[in-house]
């Protein structure tokens, strides 16, 4: 008569007997969908790599490269998913039937993201800016190079080397200031001296300085302006046009310029004083 042990025993190497055809599936299917992602990432690189050179042949814009070659890189991944999944049992069918009845959800859970890639598509058909660019955002007044314009997002890269990312939809539904669309950018440094100085000498030197500086676009003739009256100075104002990559070069070199040349002249720049009377 058959013990309980002995039952038990039976049992078990029974349901193991069974579960191996099982485990050796799994095993396999695991060992294919491994294969078909490596095989399938270099494949998609390859791909990529082949649509961007046919993109610079034929002379497309770099941000729609870039747009482009991000909405190819997401159809990838998802086609490589679904074929992963096939090795599993889960068929196309099923995955899309399950993204119809979820359709609703996923559309207010990726609203953003949406509104994101809606503005992407029209900064790539409006083109505001294109890659290499200056802007400055209006709403939080990030400003940068554009480095990139992705599905998504737009990558900024500021004077002082930070990436900023902005969503695409910021960038769509605020203002945008680019600086080098006109491929020159005009500087205008104030100058404030004493009422008693010579106003005469001080725009000589002023446009002698102006004329001299290494970083203004030769085309242009500077010009000195007189600005306003203030309370305690007369404003001038030092306008030259430079190259927008060499805007801060000539400002910086510009006003250190303007300080010793006036101090070498004997002019006065004013600053505010307050006369005290005690009786």
């Amino acid at each position: 008569m058959p013990t309980i042990e002995t039952e038990n025993l039976s049992f078990l190497k029974n349901y193991m007997k069974d579960m191996i055809p099982a485990f050796i599936e799994f095993a396999l299917s695991v060992i294919g969908a491994v294969l078909v992602y490596v095989i399938g990432v270099r494949l998609m690189k390859w791909v990529r790599r082949l649509f961007r050179k046919m993109l610079q042949r034929h002379n497309v814009d770099e941000g729609v490269q870039q747009f482009l070659d991000a909405i190819v890189k997401v159809a990838g991944y998802f086609i490589l998913i679904l074929i992963i999944l096939g090795f599993f049992g889960v068929t196309t069918a099923s995955v899309v039937a399950v993204l119809g009845s979820a359709g609703l959800t996923l559309g207010l859970a990726l609203q953003g993201s949406l509104s994101n890639f809606a503005g992407g598509v029209l900064i790539l058909l409006l083109k505001p800016f294109v890659v290499g660019d200056y802007i400055v955002e209006g709403s939080g007044k990030n400003e940068g190079y554009v480095q990139e314009i992705s599905i998504f997002y737009t990558t900024l890269l500021t004077g002082d080397q930070k990436m900023v990312v902005i969503p695409n939809g910021t960038l769509a539904n605020n203002s945008i200031t680019n600086l080098t669309k006109s491929g020159r950018r005009r500087l205008d440094v104030v100058v404030g001296i004493a009422y008693s100085a010579d106003l005469r000498c001080a725009k000589k030197v002023l446009q002698q300085v102006a004329e001299q500086s290494s970083h203004r676009l030769q085309t242009e003739t500077p010009m000195i302006l007189v600005d306003e009256l203030a309370d305690s100075s007369v404003n001038l104002i030092v306008r030259v046009w430079t190259d927008p990559e060499e805007y801060w070069d000539e400002r910086w070199e510009l006003t250190e310029q303007i300080k010793l040349s006036l101090d070498e002249a004997g002019i006065e720049i004013a600053f505010p004083q307050l006369d005290v009377h005690v009786r």
